[in-house]
């Protein structure tokens, strides 16, 4: 069983940065694929990026160039830096976990966090 505590959404204008943060309490982390999805109001969720427990990272073609994933297995922690927000970037963020692999599908994955507000205003 995994936990999963997202941390570091706000409010940014166009064109700033955030840094989201998921600590995992619980399980082996660094066998665990771990991912970010999104949700933006009346749509559904999205993948937005994925490392594999070997470090392969995968990103959806609209953050690619501005996101990038990493995880830190010594800390438990996995992070999406996002560069280059944008209005359409707003949604809440989700942490993902599964022990199987990483994949863009959220119904893959068996561990999610409580999500975190990111708001991009212009």
């Amino acid at each position: 069983q995994v936990q999963l505590v997202e941390s570091g959404g706000g409010l940014v204008q166009v064109g700033g940065s955030l840094r989201l943060s998921c600590a995992a309490l619980g399980g082996t982390f660094r066998s665990y694929a771990m991912a970010w999805f999104r949700q933006a109001p009346g749509k559904e969720r999205e993948f937005v990026a994925a490392v594999s427990s070997g470090g392969n990272t995968y990103f959806a073609d609209s953050v690619k160039g501005r996101f990038t994933i990493s995880r830190d297995n010594a800390k438990n922690m996995v992070y999406l830096q996002m560069n280059g927000l944008k209005p359409e970037d707003t949604a809440v963020y989700f942490c993902a976990a599964d022990r199987l692999r990483a994949t863009t599908f959220a119904y893959e994955y068996a561990y999610w966090g409580q999500g975190t507000q990111v708001t991009v205003s212009s």
